[in-house]
């Protein structure tokens, strides 16, 4: 058996681990009006064809045709929507810090977090923990009762912290500012 690396904490992080993890992708090359085109679609997942292409001076079909290669290329992944979590039932956000056992693998954690329906994002992270997990509840029994019953009896887990939050500022489009950025940069670049 290979010696596992005791110094940091994402020495866990064995190759099956690693398949388990969603690798960064190599960039691809897109333009202004990829850009353009991602911008609306950030701001409003819902814009038909025709009316992006009024949008940004282009035919509807010269429009479809480059959203099928951002999404060919993985750059487009999916339209979604953005859901009020409080107003349906699950107001209490929750970080989970997580720090697995020395020397065992965090595929099994992996696994077993990625089963919970709460669970909404685990980041493997550098530092202290191993994971950072985020997590929606109704209340904080519902919370009790995912770390007690669910969370905690997993094996390998070392220990966990539990951090509510308390407040948070108003959710911007983060998707859409980065990319007004882009844009004004790759028009600059090209001016």
């Amino acid at each position: 058996m290979k010696p596992v690396d005791t110094r940091h904490p994402t020495s866990a992080l064995t190759p099956v681990s690693r398949a388990a993890l969603q690798p960064v992708p190599d960039p691809v090359a897109v333009d202004a009006t990829d850009l353009a085109l991602l911008r609306l679609l950030a701001a409003d997942a819902r814009l038909s064809q025709r009316h992006l292409a009024r949008e940004i001076e282009m035919s509807a079909g010269a429009v479809g045709e480059r959203l099928a290669r951002l999404e060919r290329l993985g750059v487009l992944q999916r339209y979604t929507v953005a859901v009020d979590w409080a107003r349906i039932g699950y107001p209490l956000s929750v970080f989970l810090p997580i720090v697995a056992a020395v020397g065992t693998d965090i595929t099994e954690i992996l696994e077993h977090l990625s089963r919970l329906p709460e669970v909404e994002s685990i980041n493997v992270v550098s530092g202290a923990y191993d994971l950072l997990v985020f997590v929606r509840v109704r209340d904080n029994q519902h919370l009790t009762d995912l770390l007690l019953d669910r969370i905690w009896p997993i094996p390998s887990l070392q220990r966990t912290e539990t951090l509510l939050c308390l407040a948070s500022t108003k959710q911007k489009n983060f998707t859409e500012e980065l990319l007004a950025v882009l844009v004004e940069q790759s028009r600059t670049a090209t001016d």
